[in-house]
C-alpha cells in the first residue's frame, strides 16, 4: 500500500491498514452504504449478535484476498487490484443481502454481481445515487476515477470480479470465485463469530500458509489437508445451521414478499433496491397495503409460521424448480391457497429450494508425487459436504392463525393451484 495510512480494527482479522486506492474507494457513498445491510439478511431475528454489515464483510474480504495475494508472492500491482476487488466485490447488493436478490433479478433482469459490474465502471443508476445525493455536497467521484487517479485500470479490477477469466488469470480469479476463496474464508469465520455457531470455526491461517498454484488453479498442500476438509464440513454446517435455518428462511420470505406486495410491482422496485435496510423497511412501512402490514410484522417479529414441507422427491423437486424459475406463477398458487382459507394475499408464502445450496465444486491437493482433487477421491467427505442443508425442497408458510389449516390441506391446495 502507497501514500499515508489509516487503520481499522476488526475482531476477526484485527487491525487492517487503509491507504491509497483502498482509502479512498472506502469513503465512496457506494462502500459506506454496506454500513447499513446486514451481512446475513434477517437472521438476526433467530441469532441476536449477527447484526454485522456487509461493509465489516468486504473489509474482511479485502484483507483475506490481499494475504492470499501476498502468500503466493504475487507483486505489489496484483496485491493492490485483487483487495480492491475484494473490497468491492459486493457494491450491488440490494437490501438485506440475498433475500431480495429474486425481486433484483425478476425486476431488472441483473443480479448483484452484475450490478457490482457495472457500478464499479461508473454506470451508477439514480437508486443508488439517491442515497446520499444533497443539494449541499458535490457529486462523488466515480470509482474509474478514484482507480485511474492511483494509475490502476479499471479493468484490472472488474476482471477479476467476473467469473470467466483466461487461463493465465484463474488463479487470481479464483481468490474470489473458488471453492476456498477470500469471500468465504472471510464470512465463515464472521458469521460464525457473531451468530455464536462453533460450526464455522476454520483454521484460516493453516489455510494461508498452504496455498498454492497447480495447473493454473489455487491448490492447498497435503500438509493443508485437514484445514481444508475442516473448512468444507463448516461451510456444510452452517448452511444447514444459519443460512437455511426455518425462522431466517421464513423472515426472508416475508421481507420479499412485502417488496412483492407493493403496488407497481416490479417497475417499482429498481427505485428501491440502492436503499439499504432501514430506508427500504421504512418505504415498505409507509407504503401501506399489504407491504406495510408484512413490514410491520418483521418490525415485531411477529413472524408467519411454517405449516408444510414437502421432501426432495422427483415431483416435488419439479414443482421447486418451476415455482422457483416463475415468481409470477409462485405469487399466484399463494395468493390461490389463500382464498381457499378467505384470507388476504400474501398471508400465505411459497419457499422452494430448487437443488443443493452448497456449491457441486472441488479442491485440488498438491503433495510430492501428483495433485488430485480432494472430494473427486474421498466420496464420504463429498457425501458431507454436498448435502443438502434442508429435508425440504417446497416450504408453506402462514399467518399464524391459518397454520392448522394449512397443516391439513396446503398440499393439496398447492398441487391443485399448479
Amino acid at each position: 500500500m502507497r501514500g499515508p495510512r489509516k487503520y481499522i480494527y476488526d475482531p476477526i482479522h484485527g487491525s487492517i491498514p487503509l491507504a491509497g486506492a483502498v482509502l479512498d474507494c472506502m469513503n465512496h457513498p457506494l462502500l459506506q452504504r454496506l454500513w447499513g445491510i446486514r451481512q446475513t439478511g434477517l437472521a438476526h431475528l433467530v441469532f441476536p449478535g449477527s447484526g454485522h454489515s456487509r461493509l465489516e464483510h468486504s473489509l474482511g474480504a479485502m484483507w483475506v484476498a490481499r494475504a492470499m495475494a501476498s502468500s503466493l508472492g504475487m507483486d505489489e500491482g496484483a496485491r493492490e487490484a485483487v483487495e480492491l476487488a475484494g473490497l468491492l466485490h459486493d457494491i450491488g447488493h440490494p437490501p438485506f443481502s440475498h433475500s431480495l436478490e429474486g425481486a433484483l433479478v425478476e425486476s431488472t433482469g441483473r443480479n448483484h454481481e452484475m450490478w457490482t459490474l457495472d457500478l464499479v465502471r461508473g454506470k451508477v443508476a439514480e437508486s443508488f445515487r439517491s442515497h446520499w445525493a444533497r443539494e449541499d455536497a458535490p457529486e462523488p467521484p466515480t470509482l474509474p476515477e478514484i482507480l485511474e487517479r492511483h494509475g490502476i485500470g479499471v479493468k484490472e479490477v472488474t476482471g477479476l470480479l467476473g467469473p470467466r477469466l483466461p487461463v493465465r488469470q484463474r488463479p487470481i480469479g479464483e481468490m474470489l470465485h473458488g471453492t476456498i476463496d477470500a469471500d468465504r474464508l472471510d464470512y465463515m469465520e464472521r458469521d460464525a463469530h457473531y451468530t455464536g455457531v462453533a460450526h464455522g470455526a476454520i483454521d484460516s491461517n493453516r489455510l494461508l500458509e498452504t496455498l498454492r498454484v497447480a495447473g493454473n488453479h489455487l491448490a492447498f498442500a497435503e500438509k493443508g489437508r485437514s484445514a481444508v476438509e475442516g473448512f468444507l464440513v463448516a461451510r456444510s454446517l452452517m448452511y444447514a445451521s444459519v443460512y437455511y435455518n426455518k425462522t431466517v428462511r421464513v423472515a426472508e420470505s416475508m421481507i420479499l414478499s412485502a417488496l412483492e406486495r407493493l403496488p407497481g410491482y416490479p417497475g417499482v422496485a429498481p427505485r428501491l433496491l440502492g436503499m439499504n435496510d432501514g430506508e427500504l423497511l421504512g418505504a415498505l412501512t409507509a407504503s401501506g397495503g399489504r407491504a406495510r402490514s408484512i413490514a410491520l410484522r418483521i418490525r415485531v417479529r411477529d413472524l408467519y409460521k411454517r405449516a408444510v414441507t414437502l421432501p426432495p422427491t422427483v415431483p416435488h423437486r419439479r414443482i421447486a424448480v418451476r415455482l422457483g424459475r416463475d415468481p409470477i406463477l409462485r405469487r399466484q398458487a399463494e395468493d390461490a391457497i389463500a382464498e381457499a382459507f378467505d384470507a388476504a394475499p400474501g398471508d400465505v408464502l411459497i419457499d422452494t429450494i430448487a437443488g443443493p445450496s452448497t456449491p457441486d465444486d472441488d479442491v485440488t491437493i498438491v503433495d510430492r508425487n501428483r495433485t488430485y482433487r480432494l472430494l473427486a477421491e474421498d466420496p464420504p467427505l463429498a457425501h458431507l459436504v454436498h448435502r443438502s442443508p434442508t429435508r425440504w425442497c417446497v416450504a408453506l408458510y402462514g399467518i399464524p392463525r391459518l397454520r392448522d389449516d394449512l397443516e391439513r390441506r396446503g398440499e393439496r391446495l398447492l398441487t391443485d393451484a399448479l
